[in-house]
């Protein structure tokens, strides 16, 4: 990642004023403090001489759309939540006059969208794509010493994704101060062409401006920090700069004995980059980047000379119950919990991420693909990227490159997903053109795409466009791509589709979606969409087809909008997706909206990882079955399973011998030559036992070599009593923007979470802290995110809990009526 050295003002203190809305001097880097916002057609909305002192006061990044409420009148494809409409950010700011002879300019990381910039009522750009950051110059229209109005009309559109994009200034805003002569936006290009244990060649093009009417000598001096900050290389280069001028100037840099960057193992280094004028430093910027090789083989993917299997996710952008707006903590957990299903990879679909997920992945040691676009030319939603991609797809492409190449963890350019120019024979043209764009801004990774349409994407020649070619929800012909193609690079772009709901099961098991109760069986195996298949089939033809990169999971988290399988047509709204109201969110994924792992959780992690486990599944509560048989799955990555139903032994199943039929609808599976069949797929990837139901518990126990290795055990509940409260941390910083995430369980009295419970959960927060948003993962539930309770779903919610700048303590209490109450402290720092 970069970031730029912004000038630090002296801060002067107006104590005395009593307009709330008078101006400060900038006295930080970011410029996300202190904006006022109105959602309103406003005309002349960025005049200076507009009174914007009734506007609503906030930070930024902000989604104005999470705040609700849900309405069907929404489309619920984009959640059921207001992502439309016009809306105004003002800010006001001073630039002291010292600083007249300064290069100022502003940057967004993203506005969604349609989004057009003033500066004291002067237009200075317009962006349409909501994914893409920016900068402008403000130089010209700057009044030093006095009040500035940075102006920014947004304009969203329903269904201009096929998901929930949010709404606003969802990124952030830094406000650049430069001197004449800098390295501007993105300006240094840093990669390993030669990386080992033993040495490396860090390569570095880095970009000086000269803003000045005269020509001037600088010097460029790049230091190298390891891991522990420690300079480990040096390189000072002169440079002659002609006047108004960019030039590029490349070092080539050795390191002896480097810590590579690696999955699991993100070893990060420093360039520090320092432009002096007669041994002044005029500008410094520093690039965080790693040292670590990359090969595509036919055989697979080498990172640093090792093979190695792509465990992939796909995720939108949105965080769940906190929106879209960007927020670097809950980005971080949102990976964290992905790795600890033995995710390795995630692919950005389908657009450009914010830059805190790739500095999350780059400090986790996760690979990624950048992927770019959702549609090219040819529309899926009315109002979509097709609109405006001949004017600006290369400068949307070019610009994800330039910001996102220094990020270790990015290791392939994903020019689009299920773009429908597949379909037509031309269709490769655009393919190349893009490809082409990828090489020249970044020849050191390959190019790739997620195709759909087998085999008109590689009849109709869009495969044959790129590096790697990505093939989504087609295990069937992995083989047949394989044979036809043997020296193509692919993999699994998109997998399984699988849906469920935490928490519920059908009963006896049934395969059908029911539209009386908007949930899906968490057995996993009603599958809903037509396209989906359960993830044991894609287990078993990845182990078949080894030669396969690996796969990409739909989605590693659910999401807003897109509320599949309860997402139909409806010709009242427009033919998109409101029939099956109220579900808003996806069911996509092994973990719900708040990040509670559903049972699909540990059946990946049967799979993806060797530590020794064992899940359980479904919960023991089933007072009305006594005596009915109910159906007991496990999972783990051990070689078998004894299953105990009050302490009475239903017997051992073995790993890849005792086999579990699994349920498929998806067409492609007829005639595959796998023995993949639509109806019943029997997996090795489940163990399962039928037993009769009695209170009382069930418990795996699951061996390795004969030993025992793991153990899971679950209890019939009693009635709820009470509440228990879990921070997933206890301290924070007190910056404004760090959050605890606070897991409310509904329990008996023994400690046993209750499975059915619904209860209202009130929450207080006093002390250094605010309630940010609460959330319980049920994707038909019509509750606020922004309220102060919420029902319990299946026994859990969730609390987010956001400290302040002000040190101290947050008191968080929950309360539930007829229910025990709980407390916890969670220390900012």
């Amino acid at each position: 990642m970069q970031f730029h050295k912004i000038l630090v003002f002296i801060l002067i203190l107006f104590m005395f004023s009593c307009n709330e809305n008078k101006p400060t001097l900038i006295t930080d880097k970011d410029f996300n403090k202190n904006w006022l916002f109105k959602k309103d057609t406003i005309p002349q909305g960025e005049s200076i001489t507009l009174d914007d002192s009734s506007w609503r006061k906030l930070n930024v990044p902000h989604d104005w759309a999470i705040e609700g409420p849900f309405d069907n009148k929404h489309n619920a494809r984009n959640g059921g939540l207001p992502i439309d409409g016009i809306a105004w950010y003002r800010k006001h700011f001073t630039v002291d006059s010292n600083h007249k002879n300064k290069q100022i300019s502003i940057e967004f990381d993203g506005v969604m969208d349609n989004s057009t910039v003033f500066i004291n009522g002067h237009n200075v750009g317009k962006r349409h794509y909501g994914y893409s950051g920016f900068e402008y110059d403000l130089t010209p229209h700057i009044k030093f010493g006095e009040d500035n109005v940075i102006a920014v009309q947004c304009a969203p559109e329903v269904l201009s994704e096929r998901w929930y994009p949010g709404a606003g200034i969802y990124r952030n805003v830094r406000l650049k101060l430069n001197n004449a002569v800098h390295i501007p936006q993105w300006g240094t290009y840093i990669t390993t062409p030669n990386a080992t244990a033993e040495q490396a060649t860090v390569k570095i093009e880095t970009k000086i401006k000269n803003a000045t009417d005269s020509n001037t000598e600088a010097t460029l001096e790049t230091t190298i920090l390891d891991t522990e900050n420690n300079s480990v290389a040096v390189s000072t280069q002169t440079i002659q700069l002609e006047k108004n001028s960019e030039v590029k100037q490349i070092q080539d840099i050795e390191v002896s004995n480097p810590k590579l960057w690696d999955i699991g193992v993100p070893n990060l280094y420093k360039a520090i980059s320092r432009v002096k004028i007669d041994g002044h430093v005029v500008d410094e910027f520093e690039t965080e980047f790693g040292i670590r090789q990359i090969e595509f083989k036919k055989e697979g993917f080498y990172l640093n000379g090792k093979a190695v299997e792509l465990n992939g996710v796909c995720m939108h952008h949105d965080l769940g119950p906190l929106g879209a707006a960007v927020n670097y903590r809950a980005t971080e957990r949102q990976m964290q919990i992905m790795q600890s299903m033995g995710a390795n990879a995630l692919r950005t679909s389908h657009n450009p991420p914010s830059t805190e997920m790739l500095q999350v992945c780059d400090r986790l040691g996760i690979v990624v693909i950048d992927e770019a676009f959702d549609e090219w030319k040819l529309p899926k939603v009315p109002n979509g990227y097709s609109n405006y991609f001949d004017e600006w797809a290369e400068t949307d492409l070019r610009d994800m490159i330039k910001r996102d190449r220094n990020h270790p963890s990015v290791i392939m350019w994903s020019i689009g997903n299920e773009i429908l120019e597949q379909g037509k024979p031309d269709g490769w043209k655009t393919a190349k053109m893009l490809n082409d764009i990828c090489h020249d801004e970044d020849n050191t990774r390959p190019t790739t795409a997620g195709f759909n349409y087998y085999p008109a994407s590689f009849t109709n020649k869009l495969a044959y466009q790129i590096d790697v070619v990505g093939v989504n929800y087609k295990p069937a012909y992995y083989g047949e791509i394989r044979e036809q193609n043997p020296d193509m690079i692919f993999y699994g772009s998109e997998t399984s589709s699988q849906t469920s709901t935490r928490g519920y099961y059908d009963i006896p098991l049934d395969y059908k979606v029911k539209k009386e109760t908007n949930q899906v069986s968490s057995y996993d195996v009603t599958v809903g969409p037509s396209w989906a298949y359960s993830p044991d089939v894609e287990f078993a033809a990845q182990e078949a087809n080894p030669h396969s990169l690996g796969e990409f999971i739909w989605t590693g988290f659910d999401y807003l909008g897109e509320p599949t399988p309860y997402g139909g047509r409806d010709n009242t709204t427009n033919g998109y997706w409101n029939d099956d109201w109220p579900s808003h969110a996806s069911y996509f994924a092994p973990v719900d909206l708040c990040g509670f792992p559903k049972d699909r959780f540990y059946l990946y992690q049967s799979q993806w990882t060797t530590e020794p486990m064992v899940h359980v599944l479904p919960h023991w509560n089933w007072e009305a079955k006594k005596g009915e048989t109910i159906p007991v799955y496990a999972y783990t990555n051990c070689d078998e399973v004894e299953l105990f139903v009050n302490g009475k032994s239903y017997g051992k199943r073995v790993k890849g011998k005792d086999l579990t039929e699994v349920h498929t609808e998806y067409r492609g599976f007829l005639d595959s030559g796998y023995g993949f069949k639509r109806g019943i797929f029997k997996s090795k990837y489940r163990l399962s036992w039928n037993v009769p139901y009695q209170p009382g518990s069930i418990k795996v126990v699951a061996y390795k070599n004969g030993e025992v290795a793991a153990t899971k055990e679950i209890k019939t509940a009693g009635k709820p009593a009470k509440i228990k409260l879990i921070a997933d941390r206890t301290e924070i910083d007190a910056d404004g923007k760090d959050l605890s995430f606070i897991t409310v369980r509904i329990e008996d009295k023994d400690g046993n979470l209750c499975p059915n419970a619904e209860n209202l959960v009130n929450f207080e927060i006093t002390g250094n802290g605010v309630l940010e948003s609460v959330g319980n993962g049920n994707s038909a539930s019509l509750e606020s995110f922004k309220e102060d309770h919420i029902k319990a779903f299946y026994g859990k919610c969730l609390a987010i809990i956001k400290g302040t700048e002000k040190a101290g303590t947050i008191n968080i209490k929950a309360t539930s009526i007829g229910l025990e109450v709980d407390n916890i402290i969670v220390n900012t720092k």
